[in-house]
């Protein structure tokens, strides 16, 4: 985890958020090549984001984010235990504490605009009410104490799965209360999870470097390998068409998953040594997240420029004494790397807000 957490919330062009905007190499067939949106270019070219930076209360850590359904924005706070939204028009935030212990890592939001937090603190599934701001827990059985809870999605019959990096994966009925946890058929790893619109549920093993397609009906998890050895699959995302991409945290890659052909395609990212994908905006303990690793160099350099212009009141690194300020940040420009002032980034490129990994 970074020193300081940084969100970057970009806007411009016709993207979908969160979706890659192109990849190191062409595809190997124009199929795969229409999944990948056109870049965000004006009729004059490329538009330069902006970059607002957001003060948070001290100790927060935020982690992960989610869009709120009211504009806002929801985000964990891993240090202090609790669930944040912040409006990004005036800065407000307020903060609801979770429970005794708590350590939330990632938040998705329902179809009721509920927000929802893994917290592997509480070993529990959290609930927050959006209009009370009243909280449910929903515990893992004892005898699955220490799951390491990191992240959820929901399937098209609004059933939760979620990850547990110490080796397990679950799910729990929100109607009923009712939760199983199953292990992982490789042990330790389990990391991202994501639904495909017909309702099929992948997770990533972080530590198994797989990916694995879980059955909803049995709960039974079916291994996929992807072409490289040892790379580290840490989060996954399905696209319109039911297409999984992975972050490949170790090997510096994007790679994608036709589960109808079962075809891989992968793309390393650029130089002759690419980092891991946290790498390339984490190096200064930036924590830009993870949508911005689908960025090639170009809007990595533009973002960069940008920080580096803001005001030294909102830069995330301002205080940072001289002995600490060894670390890269992104792209060339930034080599100051910030302290534990805890703020959220926004980058006014593409209207995404990526959350820490």
């Amino acid at each position: 985890m970074s020193a300081a957490a940084v969100l970057l919330a970009c806007s411009g062009g016709g993207d979908a958020p969160g979706a890659p905007e192109d990849t190191a190499s062409p595809p190997a067939d124009d199929s795969a090549a229409q999944d990948l949106p056109p870049a965000s270019l004006s009729p004059s070219g490329p538009t330069e984001p902006t970059l607002q930076a957001y003060e948070l209360p001290p100790g927060s850590r935020p982690h992960d984010v989610a869009p709120a359904a009211d504009g806002g924005v929801w985000y964990t706070a891993q240090g202090s235990g609790k669930l944040g939204w912040l409006d990004p028009q005036t800065g407000a935030i307020r903060e609801v504490q979770l429970g005794s212990g708590s350590r939330p890592h990632g938040v998705i939001v329902a179809a009721d605009g509920a927000p929802w937090v893994t917290d592997g603190g509480q070993n529990a599934i959290v609930r927050l009410d959006p209009l009370s701001d009243s909280v449910d827990v929903y515990h893992l059985p004892p005898e699955y104490p220490n799951v390491n809870l990191n992240t959820a999605a929901f399937d098209s019959n609004g059933i939760l799965w979620f990850t547990g990096q110490a080796g397990y994966y679950g799910r729990l009925d929100p109607r009923t209360s009712a939760m199983q946890v199953f292990k992982a058929p490789r042990g330790r790893g389990p990391y991202g999870i994501a639904a495909t619109p017909n309702g099929e549920v992948y997770h990533a093993s972080l530590a198994g470097s797989h990916i694995a397609q879980i059955d909803t009906a049995t709960g039974e998890a079916t291994v996929i390998e992807p072409p490289t050895p040892r790379q580290g699959a840490r989060r996954v995302w399905s696209d319109s068409r039911g297409h999984i991409w992975v972050s490949e945290w170790d090997a510096g890659q994007v790679g994608v998953y036709d589960p109808e052909t079962k075809a891989w395609q992968e793309w390393r990212l650029p130089g002759a040594r690419p980092p891991g994908l946290r790498g390339l905006c984490r190096r200064a303990g930036q924590g830009l997240a993870n949508r911005l690793r689908w960025q090639r160099h170009p809007p990595l350099r533009s973002c960069d420029r940008a920080l580096r212009d803001l005001p030294a009141s909102q830069h995330p690194g301002q205080r940072a004494p001289a002995a600490r300020q060894r670390g890269r940040g992104l792209g060339s420009g930034i080599r100051r790397r910030p302290d534990r002032r805890h703020s959220l980034l926004a980058c006014d490129r593409k209207a995404i807000w990526p959350g820490d990994t």
